[in-house]
């Protein structure tokens, strides 16, 4: 029988407006430091975005979507933060903050297949 890793996860969501506290889920980050894993899954759906907000700049969000999965993958091109070990980094992406791009809480659980988790914490969360 595989061995279940201990993960915690969290909601990646826009808020277009951050005074309103509205937001559209827009992605899900997963981390296990037992497995020494971080991913996240995103997508940016311009006529949700845009239903849900008409003068959201959609092209502001896909660089700042960018930029945060680079720090979640420790690309180079990062920035600092994306040098960091994978739980701080993780800490890091889901710290609370008052921003266009937000998390929810990270929420935790057990899984054997850390990918396919992530898949499909994505489609009963996001799609």
């Amino acid at each position: 029988m595989p061995e279940k890793h201990l993960y915690e996860y969290a909601v990646i969501r826009i808020v277009p407006k951050v005074e309103r506290e509205e937001f559209m889920n827009v992605g899900v980050i997963l981390f296990s430091k037992q497995a020494d894993f971080i991913k996240m899954r995103y997508e940016i759906n311009e006529n949700r975005l845009r239903a849900f907000s008409p003068e959201l700049d959609i092209e502001s969000f896909r660089e700042h979507m960018e930029a945060f999965s680079k720090v979640c993958s420790g690309h180079e091109t990062g920035g600092t933060i994306a040098l960091l070990d994978i739980p701080e980094r993780f800490r890091w992406l889901t710290a609370l903050r008052s921003s266009c791009i937000q998390t929810s809480r990270p929420h935790v659980g057990f899984s054997a297949n850390l990918d396919q988790t992530l898949n499909d914490l994505f489609q009963e969360l996001v799609e």
